[in-house]
C-alpha cells in the first residue's frame, strides 16, 4: 500500500510542530528538568515540546488519511510576508523611543498592508483594540516599564 498525501496543508503544519517541538525539547534539554515533583527550568519547555511534537505526528497523520480533503499548499506570497515581518522589525525598532502606543499601532497598519482584504475602518479598529487590551494587561496589569508614548512627550 502506497502512502499518499491527500492534504499537504495539514501534513506540512505537522512537520511544522513536529520540528517547532523537537526544537523546544532539545533546547530545555540544555536546563535541569528535575522530575515531576520537583521541576526544574527545562521541565516544562521539555514537555510542551513533546506534546507539540505528538500533536504534529497526529496532524500529519490525519493528511495522508483516505478520507482526508484534497488540499494543496500554495506558492508562498512573499510580499505579504515582507509586509509582516518588516511589521514587526519596525515594532522592535520604534518600541522604546515611539512609546507602546504609537508602536503598536504601526504594527498594525503596516502588517495590515499585506492583506488582500485591507480596509483602513478595520485596521483602524483592530489597533485601538489591541492597544487598549495591550495597555491594560502590559501597562496596568502586570506594570511592565514600557514607554507608553515617544519619549519627547514624556
Amino acid at each position: 500500500m502506497k502512502l499518499r498525501i491527500r492534504n499537504q496543508k495539514d501534513v506540512a503544519a505537522g512537520v511544522v510542530y513536529v520540528l517547532a517541538g523537537a526544537g523546544f525539547s532539545l533546547g530545555a534539554l540544555n536546563y535541569k528538568l528535575g522530575d515531576a515533583a520537583r521541576m526544574g527550568p527545562g521541565w516544562f519547555p521539555f514537555w510542551v515540546g513533546i506534546l507539540l511534537v505528538l500533536v504534529g505526528i497526529a496532524t500529519a497523520a490525519a493528511g495522508v488519511r483516505v478520507h482526508a480533503a484534497e488540499e494543496h499548499v500554495k506558492r508562498p506570497e512573499f510580499g505579504t510576508i515582507a509586509w509582516i515581518l518588516g511589521a514587526v522589525v519596525l515594532f522592535g525598532v520604534l518600541l522604546q523611543h515611539a512609546g507602546l502606543v504609537l508602536s503598536l499601532a504601526v504594527l498594525v497598519i503596516v502588517s495590515s498592508l499585506g492583506s488582500h482584504e485591507f480596509k483602513w475602518r478595520a485596521t483602524l479598529v483592530n489597533a485601538a483594540v489591541l492597544i487598549a487590551f495591550s495597555v491594560g494587561v502590559f501597562i496596568r496589569g502586570i506594570h511592565l516599564q514600557i514607554p507608553l508614548w515617544p519619549t519627547f512627550l514624556q
